[in-house]
């Protein structure tokens, strides 16, 4: 049994890097790679810098004039690779930004998506949340800001947060190094699947609607039976995303190894 878990999780790995090289990723070096997401202003640079240090360089993805940052960190004997997708208040795919970081998310399939959100305005930033937990089920919410937020009288209840949008959440000051460590740990803690995510999940689509995306999900995994997101998949199909369409027609979905 365990043999064939851990044939199955070397398959993974091959394939992930795969479709990251196919982004112009290079992993080899690496045991985690780490999506860091967020709007603009929210800190999510110097979360970066925070974690990486001196350890990073830019680029170019594959094909973009989107700039690339990438940096790494050691944490129990294991690296991480983690790459800092540019700032986006959506996944839409209407801009190339957007493009670049839903891609990422969805067909590099980072072992931890950390999503960085600014404490003092949590509402306007939880749009972008949500979108990533439809595409992946290990992330990790950093509430950065959190002085800004204190300066405004701002509390968060983190543990009913995390409790409703089931993943972990950690509360950081980056500038001045507040919760990295944590935050650190809990990267750790769910790409080795010590913590299990059970992302909040759209629910309250109409009878029709939802049996259309459950049908197609399952024609969908006929396919490509080792997609981890076929119904998000599925519903951007039937709102008519010509990007995804574009990416099932090209085989981006499908292993290169």
């Amino acid at each position: 049994m365990n043999d064939a878990v851990d044939k199955g999780c070397e398959t993974c790995a091959f394939y992930n890097a795969a479709q990251l090289k196919k982004l112009g990723i290079n992993v080899d070096s690496a045991d985690f790679v780490v999506a860091l997401a967020g709007n603009p202003n929210t800190g999510k640079s110097t979360v970066f810098n925070a974690l990486t240090g001196l350890r990073q360089h830019t680029g170019n993805w594959a094909g973009k004039t989107v700039t690339r940052a990438e940096g790494g960190f050691l944490y129990s004997d294991k690296r991480f690779k983690l790459i800092d997708l540019p700032g986006t208040y959506s996944l839409l795919s209407t801009s190339e930004d957007e493009e670049v970081a839903r891609n990422f998310i969805l067909f590099g399939r980072p072992d931890v998506t950390v999503i960085v959100a600014d404490a003092a305005r949590l509402e306007r930033n939880l749009n972008l949340v949500l979108q990533v937990l439809e595409i992946t089920d290990k992330a990790v919410l950093c509430l950065n800001l959190m002085d800004e937020a204190t300066r405004h009288g701002i509390k968060i209840d983190e543990r009913t947060l995390a409790k409703d949008l089931g993943i972990p959440v950690v509360a950081t000051s980056a500038r001045s190094n507040e919760g990295i460590p944590e935050l650190i740990q809990t990267i750790y803690e769910v790409a080795s699947n010590q913590i299990a995510c059970k992302p909040h999940r759209i629910k309250s689509l109409p009878a029709e609607v939802d049996q259309a995306v459950d049908e197609l999900s399952k024609k969908i995994l006929k396919t490509y039976p080792d997609l981890p997101n076929s119904r998000w998949v599925a519903m951007r199909l039937l709102d008519g995303d010509q990007q995804i369409l574009n990416a099932l027609k090209n085989g981006d979905f499908v292993s290169t190894t």
